[in-house]
């Protein structure tokens, strides 16, 4: 069988809108990966389409594919994304409406992937017992039901399997796994079977190699990050995949950045709990039995990958209002910066007192100084040029936060000297959106696909 060749274009919503064209302009691949969600995205997703029936996705992948159609056709590549959101099939719609204006009609055909999206069978879910407990904390989601924003199942690559199968030229999913937007591809086209455990979990890995796009490639890499060559252009990775389950990590010549030993091992630990144990709908995958082998410049074959059975449970993400937020900066400069901000920060909690103001929590961080490092930073220098103090509040309640929001402003005048840069002016009310794991019994979700032709 021939090789697959898999490549990356997005690795968030966000992600850099060149890497996809240029992945499909620089050379051979069959597939082109786009992974577009996080779980604080489906919250943003929903929201949007609570405000419009019309929106849940990402909106910026239906002009790209329309920059893209007419070379995915002539190459013969395939697209695989989960843009959809929690809206797959008007996302499905606009790149359908793409391909007709282009005149593609007959030669573009869109998979849309579905079934994930819990909200409309929550209240039933809950009612038969399904409780929907936080994985953290063991509470149930009815606790908090009436708060609720989004919730949704992830699903494997098995439905987007059938979305190929079915002849699909671009397949659009909601939450489908980061790993099974690669995996499936490869189960399509080597036709491996569901409980061909070692190499479900040899594409899983693979799909977690390249999910986050050039962070494999040479970006946000620590190993050797100075003399990492032309990050200015960076080549995103490609999967060159074997029906063995071994595959080799590369990118297109003459791009920027590196494929190593190093770059590829620091993604294998993003994200990672027990190494022993990488679970997804699919199956679970054993990271300790990776092997990693550089085989010529910008060249890592991964091989010998074991895997284990899937659960029987699926993850859920839930999201849920929490209450309101809001956050203040301001700069102090030389000398005595570090003392100003501190000071600063003093008579900022004075005054909220006085006022009678109460929060759940204040939160006060100097950045320069030990926002990142915490105490491991260390005594500060005395000769800092610059302090930026930041200091955020949170509250259930809206009115104390919109109260200390006309706190902060005041003390470029009447606080300690030396304000510099930018303030950011008046802080801004936000909602906090809260994060809610749970797992639901795989019997619960049923996929659906649908493939309609432009």
């Amino acid at each position: 069988m021939k090789t697959v060749r898999v490549g990356a274009g997005q690795g968030f919503w966000g992600d850099w809108l060149e890497a996809p064209v240029r992945q499909v302009e620089g050379g051979p691949i069959d597939y082109l990966m786009m992974d577009y969600l996080a779980e604080v995205t489906m919250s943003i997703l929903q929201k949007q389409r609570s405000r419009d029936p019309s929106l849940g996705y990402a909106r910026d992948f239906p002009p790209l594919m329309e920059r893209l159609l007419p070379q995915l056709v002539q190459r013969n590549v395939r697209v695989i994304s989960n843009a959809g959101g929690v809206n797959p099939r008007s996302a499905g719609e606009a790149v359908l409406a793409a391909a007709r204006k282009l005149g593609l009609q007959g030669k573009v055909r869109v998979g849309i992937v579905g079934g994930d999206d819990l909200m409309p069978r929550l209240d039933a879910l809950l009612a038969r017992g399904v409780a929907l407990k936080n994985l953290d904390t063991g509470r149930p989601l009815a606790d908090v039901r009436e708060r609720v924003r989004s919730a949704n199942a992830y699903l494997g690559a098995w439905p987007v399997v059938e979305a190929l199968r079915q002849d699909a030229t671009v397949v659009i999913t909601g939450r489908v796994t980061d790993t099974g937007l690669t995996l499936a591809p490869l189960i399509h086209e080597f036709g491996w079977s569901p409980t061909d455990w070692d190499r479900i979990a040899a594409g899983t890995v693979a799909g977690h190699i390249i999910e986050c796009g050039a962070q494999c490639s040479g970006g946000n890499c620590l190993v050797d990050w100075e003399h990492i060559p032309g990050m200015d252009q960076p080549g995103y990775p490609i999967v060159e995949a074997e029906p063995d389950g071994s595959f080799t990590v590369t990118k297109h010549p003459g791009t920027g950045g590196r494929v190593s030993v190093a770059t590829v091992t620091e993604q294998l630990l993003y994200e990672m709990g027990d190494p022993r144990a990488y679970i997804t709908p699919d199956g679970i995958a054993d990271f300790t039995s990776i092997q990693l082998r550089q085989q010529g410049r910008d060249r890592v074959l991964v091989s010998g990958i074991k895997g284990r059975p899937a659960t029987d449970s699926l993850k859920v993400s839930v999201s849920y209002f929490y209450g309101y937020k809001a956050i203040g900066t301001l700069v102090y400069a030389w000398p005595d910066a570090y003392a100003k901000a501190k000071r600063a920060d003093h008579i900022l909690r004075r005054r909220l007192q006085a006022l009678g103001l109460t929060f759940e929590e204040i939160l006060t961080e100097y950045v320069g100084v030990d926002a990142t490092h915490g105490r491991l930073a260390g005594p500060p220098s005395p000769d800092l040029a610059e302090v930026e103090w930041r200091v955020g509040v949170r509250s259930p309640e809206r009115t104390p936060v919109e109260r200390f929001t006309r706190e902060i402003a005041p003390l470029i005048l009447n606080g300690p000297p030396s304000v510099t840069g930018f303030a950011g002016g008046r802080p801004k009310v936000e909602e906090i959106v809260a994060y809610w794991p749970a797992l639901i019994p795989k019997t619960e979700v049923q996929p659906t696909v649908e493939v309609l032709e432009a």
